[in-house]
């Protein structure tokens, strides 16, 4: 089971904090933006006298409410379709457990979620690994290089759209591209979908569950955490039309008994977040996109590309290796009594040396300590003893 590239550098991060050490946390997709109103009120106004079991698909009322969300995207579902999860984390653990035997193989673009390893480790499958650049920001290579991927052993694409780590939007040539190769080859489609709300081109956002003809073949992931600033209440969801699938699913869902009550409660509450406070966030998100990345494009030596969706970049820097490079900024550096705490690259890759120079950076922070934590980098990738430019 790999160690977390998120959460590995921890424990470095809360002695520097003993120390006396302010750090700038770019490392982890913790909004820093207020929870709505809405399922905060239902929290503080909660006037149950058991906090029972829900029933293990989830409750029936915040899943008929979620019909109408999904709607407003053209994502046209039932109840029924809809299977609530402890966070998107479970979703992708059950989707895999449930349609993958030990020794099967998901082809992944990389960089990607560093989780998405661990519990591909826990259902006992593989990851076959398809190289996107960072020269090329992130695009999907052509059907060929997919095709050389797939053998008998294969059985399911995943993608996350958009793109965590990247910022990545795929493109509605590269979303048929997916579903002609799921099609052809009878494979699963797992789409992580968690950042539909942050989007920042004119681009469409095109949903696995949009592409006709494989309407069986998707498992659509999803979770509240990052659209309503709610990581903690731990509740996402696992989509799909296929009967089957979900029957599998529920049997996971029966042994882990049922998700969180009171985050259920708070989610459904939720989605009656006004449109001002979709609005707002959205272009704070926008605002901080432009700060971080014109910051990182003007230091000496870093490059990123612009991220078109969720609240990432992968950001190329001139160090020997960004694990160590991000360690000693944790142990050895500090300006002023600063420092900041990032992801190492090589984490979100399968491929061996892949990303040894990358970092992945969250710009959930405001933008006085995004300036901030850019002048300390800066500052850092001067003193760093492994620069190479």
């Amino acid at each position: 089971m790999p160690q977390s590239p998120i959460r590995k550098l921890a424990p470095l991060a809360t002695a520097a904090k003993e120390r006396g050490v302010k750090v700038y946390h770019l490392n982890i997709g913790q909004p820093d933006l207020e929870t709505p109103q809405e399922g905060l009120d239902v929290l503080r106004n909660i006037d149950r006298h058991i906090l029972e079991y829900s029933p293990s698909q989830g409750f029936k009322s915040y899943r008929d409410k979620l019909v109408g969300y999904y709607a407003k995207y053209k994502i046209h579902l039932t109840a029924e379709d809809i299977i609530i999860t402890s966070g998107g984390s479970e979703a992708v653990l059950f989707a895999f457990m449930s349609c993958l035997n030990p020794g099967d193989e998901i082809i992944i673009p990389e960089p990607a979620y560093a989780n998405y390893m661990a519990f591909a480790i826990s259902a006992g499958a593989k990851i076959r690994s398809i190289a996107t650049t960072i020269e090329e920001g992130f695009s999907l290579p052509k059907v060929e290089e997919f095709e050389k991927l797939i053998n008998e052993r294969t059985r399911a694409i995943l993608i996350c759209n958009p793109n965590n780590p990247t910022g990545y939007l795929y493109t509605r040539r590269e979303m048929n591209q997916i579903r002609d190769l799921v099609k052809k080859y009878d494979l699963y489609l797992f789409s992580d979908e968690v950042y539909r709300e942050f989007i920042y081109t004119g681009s469409p956002y095109i949903s696995a569950c949009h592409l006709e003809g494989i309407e069986d073949n998707v498992v659509l992931i999803d979770s509240v955490s990052k659209r309503y600033s709610e990581c903690g209440i731990r509740i996402g969801a696992l989509i799909t039309k296929n009967p089957e699938i979900r029957q599998a699913v529920m049997k996971f869902c029966q042994a882990r008994l049922s998700p969180p009550l009171l985050g259920q409660l708070v989610a459904e509450a939720s989605i009656d977040a006004s449109e001002e406070y979709m609005r707002d966030i959205y272009d704070e998100y926008v605002e901080r996109r432009k700060c971080l990345i014109d910051g990182l494009n003007r230091i000496p030596g870093v490059y990123s590309p612009i991220p078109m969706g969720a609240f990432y970049t992968m950001a190329r820097l001139p160090v020997d290796d960004s694990e160590k490079f991000c360690a000693w900024c944790l142990t050895d550096f500090n300006y002023e009594g600063e420092t900041v705490m990032m992801a190492p690259g090589a984490g979100f890759y399968t491929t061996p040396g892949a990303g040894h120079d990358e970092v992945r950076i969250a710009y959930v922070l405001k933008k006085e300590d995004l300036l901030r934590a850019l002048f300390i980098l800066r500052k850092a990738l001067e003193a760093y003893p492994g620069r190479t430019l």
